[in-house]
């Protein structure tokens, strides 16, 4: 028996599935079932029940896993006493976030976090959706809900802001817009209604308060390509429109939202060294953006 056979059987303890502990530990699934196998051996005695739905502890497995946990902890603290283990920092983690904040900041965050921790592997799954902690579709979640209950650590990672956009040319062929009521008179780029996976995406009713969404898509960034194109005017985020040159802001001074970004990971995960570094990290990167995420000088106004 070692460090190394119990780390796998931590996984997939928690994971309960092969694949996903399997995919944490950045290892073909034949590889855990291996590792478990020479554990139980070692120990003479069997670790799990290899049920239909998963695999579940037997009596053994239970007495053993507080056991390892408090093994994963000493770890734990020793490498935070020596920041030079840093380095050695392997296995995967999955990061899901919205499709805008995936896409356009996160992806450059994650590649500074590979060159920090070059055996790190990370999937990031940027989706126009919810993802699921509670089906482990992934290890470390941003979002726009924060779930009322749940065996979860929950953060507030950021607030961040968004406003009505048209694009340059779009706009000059329109008399200027210096009220609300005369967003009556345009186009508008949206949401899809009944597939959105967040109340908080819900703006066109509040600002106009007749359907008025002429174009209509799941996807942000569509939406926001959409709206460079012409088809008329959106809600944007600032993260996203702020660094394009060809779109302006609307009613600067009276149309604005700000929304909430969460960070949800699985309790059990806390303690895993790699999932932690990336919790923390994902913070970090969070705290000094928050010139884009919430800018103080709004960029071109109309």
């Amino acid at each position: 028996m070692d460090w190394e056979q119990l780390r796998f059987f931590l996984e997939l303890a928690r994971a309960g599935r092969l694949v996903i502990a399997a995919r944490r530990m950045g290892v073909d699934h034949t590889t855990v079932s291996r590792k478990v196998q020479a554990l139980e051996k070692d120990l003479g005695r069997p670790l799990f029940l290899r049920e239909h739905e998963g695999y579940k502890l037997t009596e053994a497995g239970r007495a053993l896993l507080p056991q390892v946990e408090a093994m994963e902890s000493a770890f734990v603290g020793i490498s935070d006493s020596l920041p030079d283990l840093g380095e050695q920092l392997s296995g995967h983690v999955r990061i899901g976030a919205t499709e805008g904040y995936g896409t356009v900041l996160l992806a450059e965050q994650l590649a500074e976090l590979g060159r920090r921790f070059p055996h790190l592997k990370v999937d990031l799954l940027a989706l126009p959706r919810a993802v699921q902690l509670s089906r482990n579709e992934a290890d470390i979640v941003i979002t726009l809900e924060r779930p009322e209950r749940g065996p979860f650590i929950i953060t507030r990672l950021t607030d961040y802001t968004l406003h009505l956009y048209g694009s340059e040319a779009y706009l000059a062929q329109h008399p200027e817009i210096t009220h609300r009521d005369q967003l009556r008179e345009h186009r508008f780029v949206s949401y899809v209604e009944d597939l959105l996976f967040s109340k908080e995406l819900n703006f066109l009713d509040e600002l106009v308060k007749s359907n008025s969404a002429n174009l209509r898509s799941t996807s942000i960034l569509a939406q926001q390509h959409a709206v460079l194109a012409g088809a008329g005017l959106a809600i944007l985020p600032t993260f996203a429109a702020h660094n394009e040159p060809r779109l302006r802001r609307v009613l600067a001074g009276d149309v604005s939202f700000t929304r909430t970004f969460w960070m949800l990971m699985p309790i059990e995960l806390k303690d895993i060294a790699r999932m932690r570094t990336t919790w923390n990290f994902l913070r970090e990167q969070a705290a000094v953006q928050q010139d884009i995420l919430l800018p103080v000088d709004h960029q071109k106004e109309e």
